[in-house]
């Protein structure tokens, strides 16, 4: 395994690397977060803009119709589904938080449209509670270069946490999404072109022909 080098390179490369979402509050970036399934956080931050003039909160969120969620989500893909999930999150979070976002894992998970990797980037980003959130970049870059051969975000991201101090979760997480994002790419990705990727073929011995 090659570690401390390409981890040298994700810090030349994004020594401060930033959240790819827009957002202004715990609930605006857990609604960006659902919005980004199957979607790129791109779409998503051009998207947003529309949702949040009608208010950034759930209370504001919560009256406005389904119908009126969908059309403006629509671009984001899965737009009725992840309407109806924003719409009832909305009313969760009016009913049962006081309209605030919870910090409770377990609260997380039980929110409609909320999986593992949503509740870590709440959990990390918001309320500063070390998490790994696990994405496709993250499972692909993490496989590729042999940090974990887990078959499931939830393996994958034992196998990081593992690997890294808590303190440096959130930093490796975003660098790995920004990393495969532009050099580590899923499709057309040459291993020698890629600034970690060929420091393993560097390590691999040439079996003579």
């Amino acid at each position: 395994m090659i570690l401390k080098p390409i981890c040298d390179i994700l810090d030349q490369f994004y020594p401060d690397p930033p959240i790819p979402l827009d957002f202004s509050s715990p609930f605006t970036l857990l609604i960006a977060v659902v919005l980004s399934a199957q979607c790129t956080d791109k779409r998503v931050n051009a998207v947003t803009p529309a949702l949040w003039a009608h208010g950034t909160s759930p209370a504001d969120i919560a009256d406005l119709p389904v119908q009126t969620l969908t059309d403006i989500i629509r671009p984001c893909g899965l737009s009725t589904r992840k309407a109806d999930a924003i719409h009832n999150i909305s009313k969760i979070l009016m009913q049962k938080y006081h309209g605030e976002v919870p910090s409770d894992r377990t609260a997380l998970e039980a929110l409609p449209g909320v999986g593992r990797k949503t509740a870590n980037v709440l959990l990390s980003h918001v309320f500063n509670i070390p998490a790994f959130p696990v994405d496709t970049h993250v499972m692909r870059l993490a496989k590729r270069w042999n940090w974990s051969n887990g078959n499931s975000p939830e393996a994958v991201e034992r196998d990081l946490c593992s690997l890294f101090p808590p303190e440096l979760w959130i930093k490796r997480h975003l660098q790995m999404i920004l990393f495969g994002r532009n050099y580590c790419t899923a499709r057309g990705h040459d291993n020698s072109k890629c600034p970690a990727c060929r420091l393993i073929i560097q390590k691999v011995p040439q079996i003579p022909a």
